[in-house]
């Protein structure tokens, strides 16, 4: 457990999401995190579990030592202007997770030498299972440990180049939906051959899962384990190829181009 005082600015879905986590893991005791939002009401059940709450953003500063902005993108800039005199390079460590915000957007509103990390998780931040891309600006060995380390309670975590965050969005973040069309699709194709919705649904969620858990524990390809699957003559192949004909591959990989280049305009 870290004795790291972490302020999460914004807690919003994400923002609460990313404070359930941490004390799930036990990364941080509860009364070392603080979490704002406007409505403190809605952050109720956070401080039940003894988590600071409060309106004030410049008091969170002052008592945190990693600030994590989980703000609106419009909000980042006006927020951050109003508690740039607060932020002491030799104490502070800026995370943001604001999607669209670059880190020469950040370091021109905090200028006086603080390291800013950018980090782009998933939703299934929520169960502790995001793949949460991240990048920074000025942090040292010892930061760029403690932030992995922080994500990585609440999934694991990839070191990338800026310039991909927004790749990072499409495939990690936009990702999500693509795989939950798949099991959407799996699931009615398992109604029409005769499964309640309800266990086909069950069943489609499980296969995913334990085909992403080969390839994760296993550190294998996925043709390696389609092959095992795909008897001469089979029932597997025929349906793989019936896909490929109707340009299962093919489209996917369109979808995920066409949202990259949806998110670069």
């Amino acid at each position: 457990m870290t004795s790291t005082r972490i302020a999460i600015l914004g807690g919003g879905n994400l923002g609460a999401a990313i404070a359930e986590g941490l004390i799930k893991s036990r990364f941080i005791a509860p009364e070392q995190l603080i979490v704002t939002r406007r409505n403190v009401a809605a952050l109720s059940s956070l401080e039940q579990q003894g988590v600071r709450v409060t309106s004030d953003n410049r008091q969170a500063v002052r008592d945190s030592d990693v600030v994590i902005v989980a703000l609106k993108p419009y909000n980042v800039r006006e927020v951050l202007v109003g508690l740039a005199d607060l932020f002491e390079a030799r104490k502070h460590l800026i995370i943001s997770v604001v999607t669209g915000v670059f880190l020469k957007d950040l370091l021109g509103i905090v200028s006086n030498g603080v390291p800013i990390f950018r980090a782009m998780p998933n939703t299934a931040i929520a169960i502790q299972e995001s793949v949460t891309c991240l990048c920074h600006a000025g942090g040292t060995d010892e930061q760029v440990k403690l932030v992995t380390s922080l994500f990585d309670q609440l999934g694991i975590t990839v070191a990338i180049d800026e310039k991909l965050m927004d790749a990072a969005t499409v495939l990690g973040a936009c990702g999500i939906a693509y795989a939950l069309r798949f099991i959407r699709a799996s699931t009615q194709g398992g109604i029409e051959i005769g499964f309640d919705a309800k266990t086909a649904n069950l069943i489609a969620a499980q296969t995913v899962k334990g085909a992403a858990e080969l390839l994760l524990k296993l550190g294998r390809h996925p043709e390696e384990e389609i092959d095992k699957v795909t008897t001469p003559k089979g029932c597997t192949i025929a349906g793989l190829n019936e896909m490929e004909h109707q340009g299962f591959s093919s489209s996917l990989i369109k979808g995920v181009i066409t949202s990259y280049e949806k998110i670069g305009k």
